[in-house]
């Protein structure tokens, strides 16, 4: 596990290859297994694999902004997008805690995956809302990241760490 996670980096580059179902469920399943404050499992997520659905949250991720890459999700072809239940004190560290996982998992079984933010604006956006209608989700939610996932077509580098960042009290 330790490995995992010293060898885990963001992928930002993807071959065009579907991610088979069951190791997108495996993917799920380590981040439903995340801790949450008081074990009240506020985060839920949305596995997105319809081109066209990835496309349009991709579209809408992107924004105005100017200086967003065309496809800010690399070309993943999965986008597991994690939302959480404001009404939960803690849902924001809980959603946090989903989404390492999931990119932990995906590193673990050979896959490529990489936090992607503004899901928090996305599903606040008019189109953002009417696909949690369309998808069945009620509730007061919030996007707190997407996690892409896919096969790499890059392999990052290893970046050093920086020095001075622990402190020991003894």
């Amino acid at each position: 596990m330790l490995e995992l996670m010293k060898s885990r980096r963001s992928v930002k580059g993807y071959q065009d290859k579907l991610v088979e179902r069951e190791l997108i469920e495996k993917i799920i399943e380590a981040g439903l297994c995340a801790p949450s404050g008081l074990n009240k499992q506020s985060p839920i997520i949305v596995a997105v694999t319809d081109k066209e659905t990835r496309d349009t949250l991709s579209h809408l991720n992107a924004g105005k902004d100017p200086f967003k890459r065309s496809d800010p999700f690399y070309g993943a072809p999965v986008v597991l997008v994690v939302l959480a239940d404001k009404s939960v004190p803690t849902y924001l560290y809980d959603g946090s805690l989903v989404m390492e996982n999931l990119m932990l998992a995906a590193h673990a079984l050979g896959l490529g995956a990489c936090w992607i933010h503004r899901a928090k604006e996305t599903f606040e956006m008019p189109e953002g809302k009417a696909l949690l209608k369309k998808w069945g989700i009620e509730g007061d939610y919030e996007g707190i990241g997407n996690c892409i996932v896919g096969y790499p077509a890059v392999t990052p580098q290893d970046k050093p760490r920086r020095e001075n960042r622990v402190y020991f009290v003894e």
